[in-house]
């Protein structure tokens, strides 16, 4: 099952929005969008006019849609001239391919920093997702006859799952997979490292001002316009229905920054009364089963959407060392009994030790 934010309340995890004063020259507008990277994405931004705001929102949706084409793993898009994950899993093992630039930075971020994250975040484990793909979605159609994928399979898939096999030639901007059975699978990284690109777009254009959310992707840009210095971000509750502030278990305020969380409550099913989530630990070829969530708070949202799949597969000690060990990165760990840990850096943004929007 995945939980879909409804949009109201998505607009209330995102930004604790305060009326906007008297003669304010910006203005706050928002946008939302659902048909790509298979969840809701919201834009909030401050722009001087309406018209203004809609031009650099259709900037974001064009974008978004470009992006999701390029990394998406089960559809192809060749008729529309594109290369896709999904594409390169059907050609690289046969020949060289052809790229588009940002698919190409895309992978070489991730295949340069997995090493970093202890091998915990592996775009080549495609074929081993791909199992647990097929039996989650057979899951949630038949939810009664729904089973776990079989051990043997997955240890076979395992096999083909070297990062050493993906050949990137940053000259020619080609790929080639040197493992004929290797398939990629970019969906631990993907929409955050979308979501920094059109960040990056957007604080190089006339609305710096703005925060996005693409389903557990927060990346908050300059502060808001309207006389708070920090936009409010939502942690939200694993078992809340998502109906209002209620469901939030933390609140941090922030700017310039994202936050990103990976959680067993976003995409799962359940087999014989117990949950299964999508996130895969590559040692033990099951889902993660420390925490509820673990959030990510850092200024590159491509970045924080890696550390979070990575600390969330690991023990807490374990992983509370990784997240402390790495500059200008905060986590918050949240546990299945409801307790909550954060880094000590986090509590400075943090609604419950103190923190303001002001």
């Amino acid at each position: 099952m995945m939980k879909k934010l409804a949009v109201a309340a998505l607009l209330a995890l995102l930004t604790l929005a305060a009326a906007l004063p008297a003669g304010a020259s910006m203005s706050k507008y928002s946008a939302v969008f659902t048909d790509t990277f298979d969840t809701v994405i919201s834009l909030i931004g401050f722009a001087e006019s309406e018209e203004a705001f809609n031009q650099q929102a259709a900037a974001v949706h064009a974008m978004y849609q470009r992006l999701h084409k390029l990394f998406d793993t089960y559809n192809s898009y060749e008729d529309e001239g594109i290369v896709s994950i999904y594409t390169l899993n059907q050609r690289a093992a046969k020949e060289s391919v052809a790229v588009d630039p940002l698919l190409f930075s895309l992978l070489s971020f991730c295949k340069s920093n997995s090493d970093l994250c202890a091998g915990q975040v592996n775009i080549a484990m495609g074929s081993v997702l791909s199992i647990w793909h097929d039996y989650r979605e057979a899951g949630l159609d038949d939810p009664e006859h729904a089973s776990l994928p079989p051990m043997d399979a997955l240890l076979a898939a395992s096999e083909h799952a070297s990062l050493d096999d993906l050949i990137l030639d940053s000259e020619a901007m080609t790929v080639r997979f040197a493992d004929p059975e290797l398939k990629l699978d970019v969906g631990a990284v993907a929409k955050g490292y979308a979501t920094e690109l059109i960040a990056q777009m957007l604080l190089s254009g006339d609305m710096p001002s703005f925060v996005i959310s693409a389903g557990g992707n927060v990346r908050a840009g300059h502060a808001p316009q309207d006389g708070r210095a920090k936009w409010g971000v939502g942690i939200q509750d694993p078992d809340g229905s998502v109906l209002g502030l209620t469901d939030i278990v933390e609140t941090l305020y922030l700017s310039d920054l994202s936050v990103v969380t990976s959680g067993d409550y976003q995409r799962f099913y359940v087999v014989d009364g117990k949950t299964y989530s999508h996130l895969i630990d590559p040692d033990t070829l099951m889902p993660g089963t420390f925490y509820r969530s673990v959030s990510i708070i850092t200024e590159d949202s491509g970045f924080a959407d890696m550390l979070s799949t990575a600390a969330f597969l690991m023990p807490y000690e374990e992983s509370r060392a990784f997240i402390e060990s790495l500059d200008g990165v905060e986590a918050i760990w949240l546990f299945a009994d409801g307790t909550m840990e954060l880094t000590d850096g986090a509590k400075q943004w943090a609604k419950s030790f103190g923190a303001t929007n002001q």
